[in-house]
């Protein structure tokens, strides 16, 4: 086990599977909120959480789930939480003010080596730390839902986070066997967001215009793109599909944009009889009351397929 701090803000499922992912590495984990019975339930979820993935092999790290769970603490106390933590993350829900007010919160009370890391996906890092006097120690790491089984994390820098806080998260990440991407600034959308919104707005078309259902656009990608990229990726899986990626586009770079030619304009996603259509379809796939059961099987196989990933690298 570790003597050092680290503090998250915010018990929900995403500060919950953060504090997982750091007590995996003996770390010594501050969960904070401000409401009390939220802090109780979380410990209840996490410790269950723990010894259920101690009892399939699928716990990570090192320790056992009880030595984990014992690096847990709660409080509701921000000066309690920061108070020699050598990183913060932060995840509250997305409300841009009450980010402000939390970073000006947090501004007032951080010690110099603390780094306060935010889960956000929707907003820049400038947008909440501009003008704070730590905004150098100031970035986001944005996980993938569910964190504990997806092991990305895009670290974002505003424009003044230092090089070294970036570092600092980029090498954290990795101890605690996540896979961070960093990009080189700030963009709305960071990297995952903007591609998986693309794929979004084709398959909105492809819906409206009846040239797929969702269950044919599901399984276009879970029994076709989705293996592949799985594995590989899409910019790998195209320099294997030719002599390497130039001979690739040599080839296909001139269909590839006869294609893209035929894109829709930007759809403006909101109610209306798209929208009807496609929740109908989801609902088919998936009724609203077994959502729960499965994101289990969700879960489920995303640590299966990461085991495998794992075992292949090997």
């Amino acid at each position: 086990m570790k003597t050092e701090k680290i503090g998250i803000v915010g018990s929900g499922l995403i500060g919950r599977a953060w504090s997982m992912l750091f007590t995996s590495a003996g770390y010594q984990v501050m969960l904070y909120d401000i409401l009390p019975d939220q802090l109780s339930a979380a410990l209840e979820y996490i410790d269950i959480e723990l010894h259920r993935l101690e009892e399939h092999g699928l716990l990570r790290g090192h320790l056992t789930a009880e030595q984990q769970f014992k690096c847990l603490r709660t409080t509701s106390d921000l000066k309690e939480l920061s108070r020699k933590a050598i990183f913060i993350q932060e995840c509250i829900p997305e409300r841009i003010e009450w980010k402000r007010s939390l970073y000006q919160q947090l501004d007032d009370i951080l010690e110099e080596q603390t780094i306060v890391s935010s889960s956000t996906s929707t907003f820049m890092p400038s947008l909440f730390t501009e003008g704070l006097r730590h905004c150098h120690n100031m970035l986001v790491s944005h996980p993938l839902n569910p964190p504990y089984y997806i092991p990305l994390v895009e670290i974002v820098p505003a424009p003044w986070t230092s090089p070294q806080a970036v570092e600092f998260t980029r090498q954290l990440m990795l101890e605690i066997q996540q896979k961070p991407v960093t990009l080189k600034r700030e963009v709305l959308g960071f990297a995952t967001n903007r591609i998986q919104y693309a794929i979004i707005n084709e398959i909105w078309h492809l819906v409206d215009k009846d040239i797929l259902t969702v269950r044919d656009i599901d399984t276009v990608m879970n029994e076709g793109l989705g293996l592949r990229y799985a594995f590989l990726g899409p910019m790998e899986t195209a320099h294997l599909n030719a002599e390497g990626i130039r001979d690739y586009i040599q080839r296909f770079g001139g269909e590839i944009h006869k294609v893209s030619e035929t894109y829709d304009a930007i759809p403006k996603m909101e109610p209306g009889p798209t929208l009807d259509k496609i929740a109908e379809q989801c609902e088919e796939m998936v009724p609203r009351d077994m959502l729960a059961a499965r994101r289990k099987e969700r879960d489920a196989f995303l640590t299966k397929l990461s085991a495998l990933k794992k075992e292949f690298e090997k």
